[in-house]
């Protein structure tokens, strides 16, 4: 069901001038029915990305989602959808409201369609400040550059944004061109990794939308047979990760918003990587390969990289995006760091549940840089 529609009064005229509306929505099956006016506002948000998308929110609504905990927020103007914020409702650790996604989601955000983005980023503002009143509204993992920043400046109560995740970029170029940025020495022993996959007789392809099931599926294969006998993420090797994977990544196929590349070598498929496509940024998502690889010296990193580069020929993105993590073999390709943003928003009655978030995510900070010797960077209110 939904919340009863009420006027929000707008930060300027709109092209209209009627008055945005605004419902929340907690009805699954009427989630289900937005995925065409949600793409349609996807497609106007130049921040958003795949990981907004209505069929990689309802898939994992599907896989994950609480019954009684939706939380959609729809602003809407002249009857068309120009803001969405896609929310459950959870209890633990606080009272929150968290953003659709979980932990398998790297990055998190609103929507907002850029022709009205100021008065719907002040709707969506008035909304959650009536969600609020009982519970802290609590978004993770936003780009900088995200949406949610605008909501953010238009709040009015009790607000904190502290660093997040750390994620590495590189530009969207090809992959002579980023070999060609390296220093001379390790230009040189890439540009020999690259050729030895050519000396193996290693092969590769982006599969069609009709084979992305059963390409997922040997991914998820693959990737148990990378990690045995080393600590991997038992999410990935549940059967509701891989009916989402797949439930999101077919429709998305053919829209080219995921690009799945599978890789054989001596006819078997020895790798399946999946990258997720935005106007703006790729981002290597996943991926599994056989053990056989290590014991042939490749070197996957390489391999992964030179394939995805291959999607960005067009010179349209302008970030290929390596996600969240700071593992080592990443370092190697001269990335940019990029620290997603986390926003807690509250009223005041429910200000001590962001002074105990916010003191959680600095108390974690402070021991990962006193392990690491460096100093905590500063919150930003």
């Amino acid at each position: 069901m939904t919340a009863p529609v009420r006027p929000v009064p707008s930060s300027r005229a709109l092209p209209s001038a009627r008055a945005l509306t605004v419902e929340v929505c907690t009805d699954e099956r009427a989630f289900a029915g937005l995925a065409g006016e949600w793409g349609r506002l996807y497609r106007a948000c130049p921040s958003a990305t795949p990981f907004q998308t209505h069929a990689w929110l309802h898939s994992w609504w599907l896989s994950y989602g609480r019954p009684g905990a939706l939380r959609l927020v729809l602003v809407r103007h002249g009857g068309e959808l120009v803001a969405v914020a896609p929310l459950m409702r959870v209890h633990r650790p606080l009272p929150a409201l968290v953003p659709l996604g979980g932990a398998i989601t790297d990055l998190c955000d609103v929507l907002l369609d850029e022709a009205v983005a100021a008065p719907a980023a002040g709707a969506l503002a008035e909304a959650l400040a009536e969600l609020a009143r009982t519970a802290l509204v609590d978004f993770p993992e936003v780009r900088p550059g995200g949406a949610m920043e605008r909501v953010y400046r238009c709040w009015r109560g009790p607000r904190r944004r502290v660093p997040a995740s750390l994620c590495l970029e590189l530009p969207a170029v090809s992959m002579a061109e980023l070999v060609g940025r390296l220093p001379t020495g390790r230009a040189r022993r890439i540009r020999s990794k690259v050729n030895q996959l050519g000396r193996l007789g290693l092969e590769w392809r982006v599969v069609g939308h009709d084979e992305t099931e059963a390409a997922l599926t040997r991914l998820l294969e693959l990737h148990r047979l990378q990690w045995q006998g080393r600590q991997v993420s038992p999410e990935h090797l549940r059967p509701r990760f891989l009916e989402h994977l797949v439930r999101a990544a077919v429709p998305l196929s053919r829209t080219g918003e995921v690009i799945t590349s599978e890789f054989r070598l001596d006819g078997a498929v020895v790798a399946v990587n999946v990258t997720l496509v935005s106007p703006r940024l790729a981002g290597m998502y996943m991926y599994g390969f056989h053990p056989e690889l290590r014991a042939r010296k490749v070197d996957v990193a390489t391999m992964l990289l030179n394939a995805s580069t291959e999607h960005l020929a067009d010179g349209e993105r302008e970030s290929l995006s390596l996600l969240r993590g700071d593992e080592p073999y990443k370092y190697r390709w001269q990335p940019e760091p990029v620290v997603n943003q986390r926003f807690l928003l509250a009223r005041r009655r429910t200000a001590p549940l962001l002074a105990v978030a916010a003191g959680e995510a600095y108390a974690r900070r402070r021991a990962k840089q006193i392990l690491r010797k460096g100093p905590a960077p500063d919150d930003q209110r």
